[in-house]
């Protein structure tokens, strides 16, 4: 016998709240308790901000083994035929994803850094000018060296500066 569940539904405005059924695998006390669980995570996945979720999925991506053009390739390559502890030294060594790091900006600057900030990231004006103006804070999480280049250059031709960490 299936056991039916209502997941709701919310709207980016969270003003509406609807209900639909869905049937899941099993019926057993185990699985209740693992729905409830999983309804307790999606809704606290839900109530998280824009920046938060984005966060969120680099992270899941990251601890799940995979990259931003799918699945990580773990068959053999030219370095995994290397032996030995070295080799694994110098792929923990190796730094892929970045953080970019806004320390301070010139004033003067601060609306043209906020037009920029919004061109990389998925914010509105108010989020952009909030995280903006709580220097030193994180801009960018989890981006490559090639795709932070070009943005830490034009922050700092704005009068901004910026760390890769």
């Amino acid at each position: 016998m299936p056991l039916a569940t209502k997941v709701p539904y919310r709207s980016l405005s969270r003003s509406a709240t609807f209900s639909h059924s869905r049937t899941l695998c099993t019926a057993t006390a185990a699985s209740e308790t693992r729905t409830k669980n999983l309804e307790r995570i999606a809704d606290e996945l839900l109530d998280l901000s824009k920046i938060e979720r984005h966060d969120y999925s680099i992270l899941f991506r990251l601890k799940m083994g995979l990259n931003r053009y799918g699945p990580a390739i773990s068959g053999m390559s030219p370095a995994s035929s290397e032996s030995g502890p070295a080799s694994t030294d110098s792929k923990v060594a190796e730094k892929v994803a970045f953080d970019i790091k806004l320390e301070k900006f010139d004033a003067a600057a601060k609306i043209k850094i906020i037009k920029e900030v919004r061109t990389f990231t998925d914010l509105g004006l108010k989020d952009a000018k909030e995280l903006v103006e709580k220097a030193p804070v994180v801009l960018k999480k989890g981006v490559t060296k090639e795709e932070a280049g070009p943005i830490v250059d034009k922050l700092k031709e704005l009068g901004a500066t910026v760390v890769l960490e």
